[in-house]
């Protein structure tokens, strides 16, 4: 059996970590946030369980510590986010709070990220607009795993789609891969030897596979067929064309031996609601939108209607009272990361 880690403690030992690997203490507890709260909502393919490949990579110099994030362009509601080649969760959470500052000077704020790395789950840096009274979206390409419709070998990354709305018992959040399922799930399943579902990859002769070692060294479907590759291509447009990052191919995997950046880009938007109509308003209107999805009539065998993010609040919830699950696999390979880094392992007393 896995551990149970309460939140803070697992937040305390991934910042040791990456404090470990050379990263600041500040942006280490910023990236250790993302992480923590990902793995709480349930999201365990983009959470924690991808540390060990960030810390080997920071070892690497592959990803660099202690990047200098800058805004190399700008307009009015616009700009253009150099990250250095940092930590992807640090450089998103700077760009988001630059859209952020952008949107309540003008309305909206658009943010083009260029030269950044995996950033895990695009919700979370939505929600920082949510949790500031405005719209929030967030896309990112990655290294190829979808091919173009028709195609066999990868071209788009699975280049994740995602929305924030604000309302009054948490925001609505979109939260989607442009391919029938994250990578990360097919990471996590070859990692544990299970299986995947028919429809979600293809081998490298363009065969359909459950395996998932075949499927990373084939390809990944798009999600509904050509509507999928079509959301695919224009994300990799705003996030690789747009921002001036990588594109394609030409995006690097974090998880092959190689030592060139990845260059990710990442396009975030934050739209004031003010200008549109007062908060109250707002708020009043979505909220009875709310209600009436939910009064529905139900399926047979449904027993309630819920919202996009409202599961990954209820298991958030529960995590935050039970603890987040740690695999086993998982715990011992950050306890063999934390001795190579000089850093105490999970449960150890520190020494002084």
């Amino acid at each position: 059996m896995g551990l149970t880690v309460s939140a803070a403690d697992l937040h305390k030992f991934c910042t040791d970590l990456l404090i470990g690997a050379g990263v600041p203490s500040a942006d280490a507890g910023t990236v250790a946030a993302v992480l923590v709260d990902t793995s709480l909502e349930g999201i365990d393919t983009h959470g924690v369980s991808r540390l060990p490949a960030y810390l080997r990579c920071l070892q690497k110099g592959r990803i660099k510590a202690a990047p200098e994030i800058r805004v190399i362009r700008s307009a009015p509601a616009v700009a253009v986010v150099d990250g250095d080649n940092g930590l992807g969760q640090l450089v998103a959470v700077q760009a988001m709070e630059k859209a952020i500052e952008l949107a309540g000077e003008s309305g909206v704020g658009v943010v083009a990220v260029r030269r950044s790395n995996h950033f895990g789950a695009a919700s979370y840096y939505c929600k920082m607009a949510a949790a500031r009274g405005m719209i929030g979206l967030a896309f990112t390409n990655s290294a190829p795993g979808i091919p173009p419709w028709g195609g066999r070998k990868p071209y788009f990354g699975t280049n994740p789609i995602s929305f924030a709305f604000p309302a009054v018992d948490g925001p609505i959040v979109v939260d989607m891969s442009s391919s029938s399922a994250a990578r990360g799930n097919i990471i996590l399943a070859a990692g544990e030897g299970r299986s995947i579902p028919e429809g979600w990859a293809i081998d490298a002769d363009g065969r359909p596979t459950t395996d998932p070692r075949k499927a990373l060294e084939g390809a990944m479907l798009p999600v509904g067929g050509p509507k999928g590759y079509a959301l695919a291509l224009a994300v990799e447009i705003l996030c690789g064309v747009v921002s001036g990052a990588a594109y394609g191919p030409r995006v690097g995997w974090m998880y092959d031996e190689g030592l060139q950046p990845t260059d990710v880009g990442h396009f975030f938007t934050a739209i004031d609601i003010a200008p549109f109509m007062s908060m109250p308003e707002y708020l009043s209107r979505i909220g009875g939108m709310k209600t009436e999805i939910k009064a529905v009539p139900l399926v047979e065998g449904a027993d309630r209607i819920l919202l996009p993010g409202e599961r990954r609040r209820m298991t958030a919830d529960r995590r935050r009272q039970e603890g987040i699950p740690v695999p086993p696999s998982l715990m011992n390979e950050l306890n063999d990361l934390a001795v190579r880094l000089n850093v105490a392992q999970f449960g150890e007393k520190a020494t002084v």
